[in-house]
């Protein structure tokens, strides 16, 4: 199937020929048809494929022209500034054709520019959830002409406290309206809120949420926690790498291994929420330009963010949340491109690892690192995952909604 053939309008579609593409990834080429009906959708699919124009282009197509009314009509939400700056750079590549304006609405800058882009009138608003409440508490911005309604990313903003936020956002938009869900994972409270937010809506989901991209060689390397460091200089002046994102748990680990790979002289620059949004950004750009051939950051990174060419991705602790591994490791081997995943592991890490294993359905290979001088032998069995039982949701085919 090519673009040709989805429904666009054609000066998007113009804009997609523009960037010189001509074939839809799976989740463009089943949930636009459907959202240029104006169905509600709930969708989720593996990281790196094209989700985010997935939603943007169908939202253009449908609002085709600017309204000379100042209340939006499209709302997106996004969990970080960065994914909100990257769907604004989307709309602004697929739109570029068309008489619409987009704002830009999240925390870590000043309010002016925000209020001077309200004030003016946006069609479309891409948003923060916490920024964006103050607007509303300002009184800045209406909800009540919104058509359109895009929650992304649904399950990260759960996890950063966000959800009853959105609850009352929504709560402000009109009930005759089309809501688009994209969500990783679809827990109990996740599920609620779509019910909720969502009617009758249609359901694409592609590949198992639980896997990681087949694209992706993962394994576990063990070593005693007063050698991660170590270990980790190890692999990057030895392994061969185009650049390197490298996980941590917290931001003083970031800050931290950054300063001693900068001591090293490693071409490397972190990112993480303490950042301003000008470092945050300035670092973003440089690791993509090729500036930094290495980043450290935190959860802030593993989501969604449009960075191409990762060729290994190492997390230095093992993840506490068992599905921040599947998009962690799902920054590298993208867009059908081999890339591999390193991850250090200390036997006080043993519960995480276990749940992840337990949660991907796999026991993730331990290796050793060869030439490494380990202090104590690294233990290289490990048991298989419990099997996971089936809770009754979230399988494939499933939908969400009032009935």
């Amino acid at each position: 199937m090519s673009f040709d053939t989805l429904g666009l309008e054609p000066d998007v579609l113009r804009s997609v020929h523009d960037k010189g593409y001509s074939n839809p990834t799976p989740i463009q080429e089943q949930a636009i048809p459907i959202a240029l009906t104006g169905k509600d959708l709930i969708g989720s699919a593996q990281t790196g494929t094209g989700k985010t124009a997935a939603f943007c282009l169908p939202a253009l197509s449908l609002l085709k022209a600017h309204n000379a009314e100042k209340s939006p009509r499209c709302l997106i939400l996004e969990p970080t500034r960065e994914l909100a700056g990257q769907v604004d750079d989307n709309l602004e590549l697929y739109g570029k054709h068309l008489d619409l304006k987009v704002a830009l609405i999240h925390g870590g800058v000043k309010y002016g520019g925000q209020e001077k882009a309200l004030e003016e009138g946006a069609d479309i608003v891409v948003a923060t959830p916490g920024r964006l409440l103050d607007h509303m508490e300002k009184g800045n911005i209406s909800l009540a002409g919104i058509e359109i309604l895009i929650l992304d990313e649904v399950d990260r903003m759960l996890d950063m406290g966000f959800i009853e936020d959105v609850n009352y956002m929504v709560s402000q938009c009109p009930k005759e309206r089309q809501t688009l869900f994209f969500s990783a994972t679809v827990p109990d409270p996740i599920k609620k809120l779509a019910d909720t937010v969502l009617t009758d809506p249609a359901s694409v989901e592609l590949g198992g949420r639980r896997a990681p991209a087949e694209t992706v060689d993962h394994a576990i390397y063990p070593v005693d926690a007063i050698q991660k460091f170590d270990l980790l200089v190890s692999m990057i002046e030895r392994m061969d790498y185009d650049s390197v994102l490298i996980f941590t748990r917290t931001k003083i680990d970031a800050d931290r291994i950054t300063r001693w790979l900068k001591e090293r002289n490693h071409p490397v620059v972190t990112m993480h929420s303490d950042r301003t949004q000008a470092e945050r950004k300035a670092a973003l750009e440089g690791f993509k330009s090729g500036k930094y051939e290495i980043l450290v950051a935190t959860d802030i990174a593993s989501r969604g963010l449009d960075i191409s060419g990762i060729t290994h991705v190492i997390n230095y602790n093992v993840p506490q949340h068992c599905e921040d591994y599947v998009h962690r490791i799902g920054r590298t081997g993208r867009a059908a491109k081999e890339g591999e995943a390193f991850t250090l592991f200390s036997t006080d890490e043993t519960s995480f690892l276990s749940n992840i294993e337990n949660f991907i359905g796999k026991t993730i290979p331990r290796r050793k690192w060869e030439n490494f001088h380990y202090r104590n032998e690294p233990l290289l069995n490990s048991p298989p995952p419990r099997k996971r039982r089936n809770r009754g949701y979230s399988g494939p085919g499933t939908s969400f909604g009032r009935r």
